[in-house]
């Protein structure tokens, strides 16, 4: 019984590793690079929505802390924050924008933090058995988030480099700009996240 209860606890990729050894290692640098690639598809990808079009990216930022755990799916996105920094067109405005690390001094700096926040956050939940239901694991989604968004709304309000030169577009307009309109869309996306991550644990441990 406390074996069973246990692998409740091991996200989904933990299921397709191999038991031990370097094939173990090997495997989890696979899942991190796939799921940096992910992460770049997803800043490529808009779909239609209300108020506004809506990205992939915080779902498969959600998608990536469910299913990966805390520690594989923070090395995942540093990895791809990474690969950006390193001049790599991964971010959703480069091009026209050069990757580099001072993309991250840009308005969108704090959200990119915020991926890697997030994820960990959620990671360590679903690791403790938040993904045990849909119920349980939409909450977390939920606050992991607002953590996303909170980083991201404090970096565009008091710290981005605006080309302008100036720093920070204030509360009011960081609120209406760059919060405001994407609240609907990233709740359809952890309702979404909520929902697939239970289901396919369910079907990996079948």
């Amino acid at each position: 019984m406390a074996a069973a209860v246990a692998t409740t606890h091991r996200p989904i990729v933990e299921f397709a590793l191999p038991a031990s050894g370097a094939a173990r290692w090997a495997g989890r640098l696979g899942f991190a690079v796939a799921g940096a690639l992910v992460l770049w598809a997803s800043a490529k990808i808009s779909v239609p929505f209300y108020p506004v079009p809506m990205s992939l990216q915080t779902l498969a930022v959600m998608l990536i802390g469910g299913a990966y755990g805390w520690r594989l799916g923070l090395a995942t996105v540093v990895l791809y924050l990474g690969s950006g920094m390193a001049g790599l067109p991964v971010f959703a405005n480069t091009p026209p924008q050069i990757a580099s690390p001072l993309y991250l001094l840009g308005t969108t700096g704090g959200f990119l933090i915020g991926f890697a926040a997030a994820t960990a956050f959620v990671g360590w939940f679903v690791e403790r058995g938040a993904a045990r239901s849909a119920l349980a694991l939409f909450p977390v989604m939920l606050v992991g988030d607002a953590i996303l968004f909170a980083l991201g709304f404090l970096w565009l309000a008091f710290f981005a480099q605006l080309s302008s030169g100036a720093t920070g577009l204030g509360i009011e307009a960081a609120w209406n700009g760059g919060v405001m309109p994407f609240l609907l869309g990233d709740l359809f996306k952890v309702a979404v996240a909520s929902l697939l991550i239970p289901a396919v644990g369910r079907l990996v441990q079948r």
